[in-house]
């Protein structure tokens, strides 16, 4: 199957699904309209040629899916330890400062990254330093902080020329 065929197919697909979640009308007058402008839409786009495999690349959503459900479940872990460190007398919090080392040679898959952490509560990206390749964190507890020591979520993290095809790697 080509790219322009992979990529109509697609758009028409994230559309309307988009459409039918911030709409929420299910009579067939509405969805028949919602399906002709998304039809709309996806033909303009395809005559202007707006959209390249760079700016909405048709194979990216499969390969983070793995990668959101993996954030999402740390998402939920740390609210739940969070709340435990506020509710529980003897959970104590040990507020630190820390440099991670970044071993993600792609700039896009570093700010992934960072952004990652920053979305897990009790942890938060301060800096990535580019020159010596890390991150600054402040972190909630020395649990967490030895959590992505561990390197778990540096490695859920997609980094791959396939993935990101117009993100260039980082000279060392």
């Amino acid at each position: 199957m080509s790219y322009p065929v992979k990529h109509a197919i697609s758009l028409i697909i994230v559309l309307s699904l988009l459409w039918l979640g911030l709409s929420g009308h299910y009579d067939a007058l509405l969805l028949s309209l919602g399906f002709v402008s998304v039809l709309l839409i996806v033909a303009i786009t395809l005559r202007m040629d707006a959209i390249d495999r760079e700016i909405y690349p048709v194979h990216v959503p499969a390969k983070l899916l793995r990668f959101w459900l993996f954030l999402g479940v740390e998402v939920i872990k740390s609210n739940i330890d969070v709340l435990k460190r506020i509710f529980t007398p003897g959970k104590s919090i040990s507020p630190q400062f820390f440099e991670l080392p970044i071993k993600l040679k792609s700039n896009l898959s570093r700010v992934i990254y960072a952004n990652a952490i920053t979305l897990t509560p009790g942890t938060v990206s301060v800096k990535v330093d580019t020159k010596k390749e890390s991150i600054m964190i402040h972190s909630l507890s020395i649990e967490s902080a030895k959590d992505l020591c561990s390197g778990r979520m540096a490695s859920a993290v997609p980094e791959n020329e396939e993935l990101y095809p117009g993100d260039k790697e980082i000279s060392r």
